[in-house]
Order: structure tokens, then C-alpha cells, then sequence
């Protein structure tokens, strides 16, 4: 594992984490800017509600400005610190509420619906709705990781981290997502 920030867009955003330790707000705020979208879509895909997502989003950055002085570089991107705040607040809504989270999948098909042309946007959202319907039905497990690892693009690292694992457990859960996805898949989307 490195032992310093590697490449430029790591640099950068390491970058700005020191200078907002620092004390320099807007640094914090090119953090928000960089991230903010990254959260809420993983909030999203955990609550199923837009305004939860936002006000958790919200919740996820004024604990990370809280936070933000014990955070030093381990081998790991700032954005999987973020998810596992997130992460976190989710569990903590889940615990207080008793809130069963589903996987809701006609804001994502409406979204998907908008950056398609017609023809795309009918084939695109029906054969997304029946991949989301399969995602629905894995485990809460199999289910978190392959949004984080498909839908929000965190490496494996990431994803271990947000998810309090090891790699190898990360690879095998997410093998066992994919096999399952493979057998609840329709044929034709196979």
C-alpha cells in the first residue's frame, strides 16, 4: 500500500483535505464539490427517498468538516472516507427508525430515461429496470457492494473500506453478487 497520495488527482484532492485541516473553507468546499454527488447517489440507492438522500448528504459533510482533522492519507481516496460516513448515518437512520431500505429503481430509470435519445432511452430502461429489479433481490451485502463498486465506481479498496472489510472478502462478495446476478438475469440480458 503507498505510503503517500500517488498520481495527480490524488495529489490534488490530498491536497486539499491539508488545506482544510488548515483551516481554509474553501477547500472543504472543492471537497463538497468533488464528492457531494458521489454521496448522494450512494445515499440514494440506500434510502430510495430524494430528500432523505439530500439531508443525509448534508449530514455526511458536516460530519466530515468535524472530522476532517483526524483524516491522513492511508492508501485510500477520500471519497470511501465520505461512503463510510455516509455509510454510517444510513445505519444509524436504520437502527432509530427500523427502516427496512429498498432498492428503488424508477427515479434511476427516469434519470437514465433524460440522457438517451428516445429510441436508447426505451431499450436502456428496460433492460436497467430489469438489472435493478435482480440487484433488488441480492442481500443487503451483495446488494451495497456492487453499487459501490458498479454504480458509484469505487475500487476494491474502496469498497472494503466503505464497507468495513478486508479485499478478499470484498472480491469474494462481489463474485458471489455477480453469480447470482448471472442466474437472476433474464437470458437475453445474460
Amino acid at each position: 500500500m503507498p505510503t503517500e497520495p500517488e498520481g495527480e488527482e490524488q495529489i490534488a484532492v490530498w491536497a486539499l483535505v491539508a488545506d482544510a485541516q488548515q483551516g481554509r473553507a474553501e477547500a472543504f468546499g472543492e471537497l463538497y464539490d468533488r464528492y457531494a454527488d458521489m454521496v448522494f447517489r450512494y445515499l440514494y440507492h440506500r434510502v430510495s427517498d430524494r430528500q432523505t438522500a439530500e439531508d443525509f448528504t448534508s449530514e455526511t459533510f458536516v460530519r466530515a468538516l468535524r472530522r476532517i482533522d483526524s483524516l491522513s492519507f492511508q492508501g485510500r481516496d477520500v471519497g470511501a472516507w465520505l461512503v463510510t460516513i455516509a455509510r454510517n448515518i444510513v445505519r444509524d437512520h436504520v437502527k432509530s427508525s427500523r427502516f427496512r431500505l429498498e432498492v428503488s429503481t424508477a427515479d434511476m430509470r427516469d434519470a437514465d430515461r433524460a440522457t438517451d435519445g428516445p429510441e436508447d432511452a426505451v431499450l436502456q430502461g428496460l433492460t436497467n429496470e430489469q438489472l435493478l429489479a435482480c440487484v433488488a433481490q441480492l442481500n443487503d451485502e451483495q446488494r451495497e457492494c456492487i453499487v459501490l463498486r458498479f454504480l458509484q465506481g469505487l475500487s476494491v479498496a474502496e469498497t472494503a473500506a466503505a464497507m468495513g472489510k478486508k479485499d478478499g472478502a470484498i472480491k469474494a462478495l462481489q463474485h458471489r453478487a455477480v453469480k447470482r446476478l448471472g442466474n437472476l438475469l433474464p437470458e437475453g440480458l445474460r
